[in-house]
């Protein structure tokens, strides 16, 4: 008699980006990190964009990519993950919107809406901006994000000022 686990893998999409050092270099190896760990699989990656900052603009242009991971961790233990990889990589969090090494957001996991204090489902600023939706929208266009689909609301996004920097979608594997 086989035994089912009762731990299904899960769909999370991810946000990734960084603009100090090699952030293209910091990304890829965040993805491969993921996708060792016995937890999670990357199941998808977007093209890679350079994007002009948002929020604190007086700083470099970020690399900005989006990743889809299937997961047996719960939403906090990926949240986890994802702090602990920023960390390895010496990400230091000085100031909001501010320049960095490496930052990695969970914007969805499965279905799941949450208003938690350590991590909001989805992303709250997530349909705001332009540099996360248009990647997002490279690995799912119909994943419905607050009654909308994230291809809709990258039709309403400001996108000005983003570039595809990489059209390829294993560019993660290739460094």
């Amino acid at each position: 008699m086989s035994i089912v686990p009762d731990n299904p893998l899960h769909l999370a999409t991810l946000g990734l980006g960084g603009n100090i050092g090699d952030p293209v270099a910091s990304m890829a190896t965040a993805l491969a990190v993921l996708d060792a760990h016995p937890d999670c699989r990357v199941a998808a990656v977007s093209r890679l964009y350079r994007t002009p900052p948002w929020g604190k603009t007086d700083q470099s242009y970020f690399f900005n990519s989006c990743a889809a991971v299937e997961t047996l961790l719960s939403p906090e233990a990926l949240l986890d993950l994802c702090l602990s990889i920023e960390r390895d990589m010496k990400r230091e969090r000085i100031e909001r919107w501010g320049p960095r090494t490496l930052d990695i957001d969970v914007l969805t996991y499965a279905s799941i809406e949450q208003d938690a204090p350590r991590l909001e489902l989805p992303h709250p600023r997530m349909t705001e901006r332009g540099f996360v939706l248009m990647p997002l929208a490279d690995i799912a266009p119909d994943l419905i994000v607050k009654g909308k689909a994230v291809a809709d609301w990258l039709a309403e996004a400001d996108i000005a000022g983003i570039e595809l920097a990489d059209e390829s979608r294993d560019w993660w594997q290739k460094r």
